[in-house]
């Protein structure tokens, strides 16, 4: 049966066996390293090396499916952990029956990933591609499994998206050389690539969201607060947050609904087949799922991923050192966190995404998947959105295209692969390395020095980071805990706030000219935390929302400027800020810059408009993102100069996204020219929604 595939599909018995000797070969070279470097193995010659090699490969392939079908849920569990041991078991088992080869300690764990190493090196190095080993690890386990009568099936849809990635940068790095694999589908599989404007906030929780289900509403950007829930601090991906925003935007016809899977995204599109999805994460019944047995099939797997980790932290270190010695700017001082952070984003959550969807494309019983890549994002963030680091990691994930596409001609059934990304990003130095303080310093000396200011100005959680980490929960129950206390100290304040409000009276011109003739001052001493929070500064990319906890209901602009009377002109005479929107008691939304004042629901502006440099559509935008729920009381955007296409994010990222500006409501869609999407003007993820589906329910 397997001559026969190998015949059907055009691979040469010779070549797979040519490559089959150079990696046994390289895994020879790999155990006489290991033999050289540790003490703990010892093998007493070459040849007893190639037998070492050879008696591995035999148990591999007779006890390898029998241990991992029966330890499935344990090595789930682990996140692939349990591999270690039984990789050791192995080793151990072959040290029994080889004489001249011992091995002991924590050889146990070095030896695989060092065979790993060099076979992935060496395979590099004479341009050995990985299809031979996916047909190894995966294709050949399931060839007679799949019934044929799945080809009179319709085709089925691979979404895979790339987070993060702007449609300028994917066409300059196609241009480069750099995804030969996408460049082959625009010259000869009739592929197109065309842009569609993300939402207000661009950011990954609320495109997938719009994406995946058509929904949404009432998400002005990662994370937000909620008034009317006792000031709860929500986030798009907290461990808690996820299933009830979930709750919020289905209805159950999602885009994944009908025989979908979610791979790696935030939200489920209604999939009940769902692998590292955020908003399942808690449902230990969906986390188990026979589909991580295509990663765990093969038993050099996970050894060659951790080998490919430790290389990308590799290349991080020199990253750092590469941007130091050649003095790039803007740059980031990243931690020792990032160290780790960076290749479980760029690695280890892109091997299981692959082996995942070239599992499912092989079994060809999914109709519908959608799968997130969140390596460029990550590193994007951290180093630049065109530095050559992104250019590095893109490379890699072109070949996760590759593996896909060669898994595509091997399957019972036709996928066609849709390439999209959820939003875009814009470069520029952070608001406090141009200025030497944060948002929140900033809102601080504009309040009274008894007000309390609580703020989050990271949104790094948007990816793969901390999905396990519980830091979100502890500031909720930090504000919640509080914000009582806070409330009964400045009831007295609120009362008078909302009756002096009421007496004041306003013409346009005098709106201008309060903006402009309030005196502001920076003060240098800044409180560094409180334990009641009156005001809460949180930051998504270049946007800043502000919410006033105090006030059950949106605060307006007439009742910030009586309460707080330096507060909106210290903002937009800032040149950092490009333009803030607030609700206007009597002029409705209005969004106002240091020079001129936008009045949205007029559409009329007086002195210079502050949205000119923010896209045509950016009215639209705000005055969506105005009759949101849990709308900011004030929404801060930062400037953006069309020069030199930077924005100045408020969270400490080079490469930021979440409000306007630049490359970061840009995202794009590669698709079959038969798809024509190119033929609709898309703007925001639900419309793409009612297009995407629209499209499938045509096939």
């Amino acid at each position: 049966m397997k001559m026969k595939f190998l015949e059907n599909n055009n691979i040469s018995l010779y070549l797979l066996l040519g490559r089959t000797l150079i990696l046994w070969v390289a895994g020879v070279l790999g155990l006489l390293l290991v033999a050289h470097l540790d003490s703990g193995i010892s093998v007493n010659s070459v040849e007893t090396a190639f037998l070492v090699v050879f008696v591995i490969g035999v148990l591999n392939a007779t006890l390898w499916p029998i241990l991992t079908r029966y330890t499935l849920p344990f090595l789930i569990t682990t996140f692939g952990l349990g591999l270690l041991a039984l990789n050791a078991f192995i080793l151990w088992l072959t040290d029994q029956l080889v004489n001249g080869f011992t091995v002991s300690g924590f050889a146990y764990i070095t030896t695989p990933i060092v065979i790993a190493a060099i076979t992935t090196v060496i395979s590099a190095l004479l341009t050995i591609d990985d299809e031979a080993y996916y047909f190894r690890s995966v294709l050949s386990k399931r060839i007679q499994k799949n019934p044929e009568d799945l080809r009179e099936k319709k085709p089925g849809i691979i979404f895979t998206e790339i987070d993060g990635l702007s449609a300028p940068i994917l066409k300059e790095t196609i241009v480069k050389g750099y995804m030969p694999t996408l460049k082959r589908w625009l010259e000869e599989e009739n592929y197109k690539i065309t842009e569609w404007e993300s939402d207000l906030s661009s950011q990954t929780g609320a495109s997938q969201a719009g994406i995946l289900h058509g929904n949404n509403q009432n998400m002005p950007a990662f994370r937000w607060v909620e008034k009317e829930n006792g000031n709860k601090i929500v986030a798009s991906n907290g461990s808690s947050d996820a299933p009830i925003l979930e709750a919020r935007i289905s209805d159950g016809s999602g885009l994944l609904a009908v025989n979908g899977a979610s791979r790696s995204n935030l939200f489920s599109g209604d999939a009940e087949d769902v692998i590292f999805t955020y908003s399942k994460l808690k449902d230990l019944k969906m986390f188990y799922n026979k589909s991580w047995y295509y990663f765990y099939a093969y038993p050099a797997n996970f050894s060659r991923t951790i080998a490919l980790y430790l290389w990308d932290l590799c290349l991080e270190i020199y990253s750092r050192i590469r941007q130091r010695v050649k003095n790039i700017k803007p740059r980031l001082k990243r931690g020792f966190t990032y160290l780790f952070v960076r290749p479980g984003a760029n690695v280890f959550m892109r091997e299981i995404t692959t082996f995942s969807v070239v599992g499912d494309v092989l079994a060809g019983k999914v109709d519908v998947l959608y799968a997130t890549y969140y390596g460029y994002d990550e590193i994007a963030h951290h180093s630049g959105i065109c530095d050559a680091d992104v250019f590095i990691a893109l490379r890699q994930l072109d070949k996760q295209f590759k593996r896909i596409e060669s898994a595509r001609r091997f399957a019972p059934r036709e996928y066609i692969n849709i390439v999209l990304s959820d939003h875009g990003q814009s470069n520029g130095a952070t608001f406090k390395q141009r200025y030497g303080y944060s948002l929140e310093t900033l809102v601080r000396s504009l309040l009274p020095v008894d007000k309390k200011v609580y703020s989050i100005l990271s949104s790094n959680e948007d990816h793969w980071g901390k999905p396990f980490s519980q830091p979100i929960e502890y500031t909720h129950d930090y504000i919640n805990d509080k914000i009582d206390h806070a409330r009964e100290k400045t009831t007295n304040i609120k009362e008078n706030a909302f009756n002096e409000a009421k007496k004041i009276s306003f013409i346009k011109r005098g709106l201008l000219k309060y903006i402009k003739e309030e005196e502001i001052e920076i003060k240098d001493e800044i409180p560094k935390s409180a334990e009641e929070a009156n005001v809460i500064v949180l930051a998504s990319g270049n946007l800043g929302l502000i919410y006033f906890t105090e006030y059950p209901k949106r605060f307006t602009y007439e009742e910030i400027k009586n309460a707080y009377p330096k507060l909106i002109p210290g903002l937009v005479k800032h040149d950092g800020v490009g333009f803030i929107m607030v609700r206007s008691k009597e002029y409705g939304a209005i969004a106002i810059g240091a020079e001129g004042v936008y009045y949205l629901d007029k559409n009329e502006v007086e002195g210079e408009n502050p949205l000119k440099n923010f896209g045509e559509n950016a009215v639209t935008h705000l005055k969506r993102t105005d009759s949101f729920r849990y709308v900011p009381d004030i929404l801060v955007n930062s400037f953006y100069d069309p020069e030199t296409n930077e924005v100045a994010a408020f969270e400490e990222l080079i490469g930021s996204h979440g409000g306007l500006g630049g490359f970061q409501s840009r995202p794009f869609i590669m698709f079959p020219s038969k798809w024509n999407l190119d033929k609709e003007e898309i703007i925001g993820a639900e419309k793409l929604h009612m297009v995407l589906k629209d499209r499938m329910n045509k096939l």
